[in-house]
């Protein structure tokens, strides 16, 4: 019998991501090209300017492809397992390899003031929300491989799980508990919510 599909729910860190980076690339592509314009303009030999011309237009490209992509990942619960896709990994998860799902904030799993870099900037406006950390087993593929594909906000630890960021996290756990259980009455879940140090002082 074929798996049944549920809703498609966009991966917000892989859309953060690349909305950032089609951006970066898209303007160097067209400083390149102002830069070839200059070089022209200067009477520079027809090969210097057709150098910076010809970087200029594949990074725009580049920097275009990316924004088209920014939105293609995504994940999907079916009754059987549950499907990652972007465009460099389709991953499937049996249910069979899951443990336990919990729910804790971006902030709480990647504190800013512990990353370094790139990743300290995306996960600061993503600090807030509530990402989905299902335990299994054991993953499809070795984390180390999966790093290759995704980014290390997928995974807080070297503990076999998978971090789910999604905009509608609410409905995405109860479509994939309700798939995984059959359609009908979803029996209860070991859910487990990391609750900041901070939200159990006296509120003044």
């Amino acid at each position: 019998m074929a798996s049944k599909g549920g809703r498609r729910y966009p991966l917000v860190i892989f859309t953060h991501m690349m909305s950032r980076w089609w951006t970066a690339v898209f303007t160097l592509g067209l400083a390149l090209l102002g830069l070839a314009w200059v070089i022209r303009w200067w009477g520079f030999e027809q090969w210097r300017w057709m150098i910076f011309a010809g970087l200029g237009v594949m990074i725009a490209v580049a920097g275009l492809i990316i924004w088209m992509i920014r939105k293609s990942a995504y994940v999907q619960p079916f009754n059987d397992h549950l499907r990652l896709v972007t465009p460099f990994l389709r991953l499937n998860i049996s249910y069979k390899r899951f443990l336990r799902t919990g729910t804790a904030n971006m902030g709480s799993l990647f504190p800013p003031k512990n990353l370094r870099g790139s990743l300290q900037d995306i996960v600061e406006p993503l600090a807030r929300m509530t990402a989905i950390v299902i335990d299994v087993k054991s993953l499809p593929m070795p984390q180390n491989t999966l790093k290759f594909f995704l980014s290390p906000l997928f995974f807080k630890d070297k503990s076999p799980h998978i971090v789910i960021l999604v905009a509608d996290w609410m409905r995405f756990s109860a479509e994939m508990d309700s798939l995984r259980h059959g359609g009908g009455e979803a029996p209860k879940v070991e859910h487990r919510r990391n609750i900041s140090i901070l939200s159990k002082l006296p509120k003044k």
